[in-house]
């Protein structure tokens, strides 16, 4: 069961370069042990939801919309947008420079599916500034993970696969579908952008049997930001070296960390979690039955909250 319903003690907006302002707030006790929510997408934004997974008597829990999302600043969403400056790597100097802003030595990092791979890398990069992690609808840098979402579902969904497709021009159709939509959804004519956002998120949809579909694609300027952000990092390949993060996760022995994952989670096909956790020694792997790749699930919640209550008064180290 989740912890009830929170509102932040303290918010910002701060200026991490390249005409980027990122919103930022923390939850809980100011005096808590520190804990980095980081939220996937990319481009879906901090929901008020991933507030209550923490024990807001023991956790201090700092919550970020990364650059381009939700309230931060410049809006990928917007009718005409950059991406140039948004990269994994300046995503990871974000977190860097909000740590040291709100004074944090070391912190707890919680996230899922794109944060699983910014939390990973994160955790890679900056080593001694962890913890403990929580992570659940495992991914990594892989590109055969990256091409499966684009394509390799296909033949799961081959109806709306074929929709999907043939949003794009016939000449890029059996190309990268990703780098084909970008181009279309960063196109000034609001007539083209919205509608391979809305080709965009409907594949996200049919790619989640079982979820209900995302309220939050109702809203235009969401789905836009959204469909942008994720076709940015996808065509790109997360700006990642591919298998990067497996063939270094050694590297994480020591850090505590729980991994849950969903048997139903589409990530499972290429062995994603299996791989993960035998590539991280000490890492705990919790299966869940009949769970996909979603966090609306009972026993999901359950299990991500029993791993921060056991990890809340875990003494720093």
């Amino acid at each position: 069961m989740l912890y009830p319903e929170i509102e932040p003690y303290e918010h910002g907006m701060l200026d991490v370069g390249d005409g980027h302002r990122m919103y930022w707030e923390t939850c809980g006790n100011p005096a808590g042990k520190p804990a980095l929510v980081v939220h996937g997408g990319p481009g879906s934004g901090c929901s008020a939801n991933l507030r209550r997974y923490f024990d807001p008597a023991r956790y201090r829990v700092v919550l970020v919309d990364q650059r381009g999302c939700g309230r931060s600043t410049p809006h990928a969403g917007a009718p005409v947008a950059d991406l140039s400056a948004n990269t994994t790597g300046r995503l990871l100097a974000d977190f860097e420079l909000l740590r040291t802003r709100l004074g944090i030595e070391k912190w707890l990092l919680f996230g899922g599916s794109w944060g699983s791979v910014l939390s990973l890398t994160y955790a890679l990069r900056h080593t001694g500034r962890i913890s403990e992690i929580v992570l659940m609808g495992l991914a990594t840098d892989r590109h055969l993970e990256i091409e499966m979402l684009i394509r390799g579902l296909g033949a799961y969904f081959p109806e709306a696969f074929a929709r999907f497709r043939d949003g794009v021009p016939e000449a890029e159709r059996d190309g990268d579908l990703s780098a084909a939509y970008h181009r279309l959804l960063m196109d000034p004519d609001p007539a083209v952008h919205h509608r391979a956002a809305d080709a965009w998120c409907a594949w996200e949809d049919a790619m989640l049997p079982g979820v209900p579909p995302h309220d939050v694609f109702e809203d235009p300027a969401y789905r836009l930001c959204f469909a942008r952000l994720v076709t940015h990092y996808f065509s790109n390949r997360a700006f990642l070296e591919d298998g990067v993060i497996l063939r270094e996760a050694g590297k994480l022995a020591g850090i505590p960390a729980v991994l849950v994952q969903g048997v139903l989670d589409t990530n499972n096909l290429v062995g994603t979690p299996w791989l993960l956790h035998h590539a991280w020694p000490g890492s705990e792997l919790v299966m869940l039955a009949d769970v996909g790749h979603t966090t609306s699930a009972a026993s999901m919640q359950q299990a991500l909250i029993d791993a921060t209550d056991r990890f809340a008064d875990r003494v720093r180290g």
